[in-house]
């Protein structure tokens, strides 16, 4: 977000996540597809070899430990 005028949205927070549990492609896609279903959530992108699970989201619509439980009800582990 631009400091001077809020010109560019809200601002928003980065996290990075360790996910274990995930093997596949169809692994990856289950966790951004949940993630991404969160309100606030712009990007949730999955790093398979890393195992893990970076999100860019306003936490005035969720929060981190929404982001958690859509992973975990997604069937993964947050390490």
């Amino acid at each position: 977000m631009c400091k001077n005028c809020g010109c560019h949205g809200p601002e928003m927070t980065h996290v990075k996540l360790m996910v274990a549990g995930m093997t596949c492609g169809h692994c990856k896609n289950a966790v951004e597809k949940a993630v991404r279903g969160l309100p606030g959530v712009l990007t949730a992108e999955v790093d398979l070899a890393a195992n893990s699970l970076q999100v860019d989201f306003d936490p005035a619509k969720t929060s981190l430990q929404d982001i958690k439980s859509a992973v975990e009800d997604a069937g993964y582990t947050i390490d």
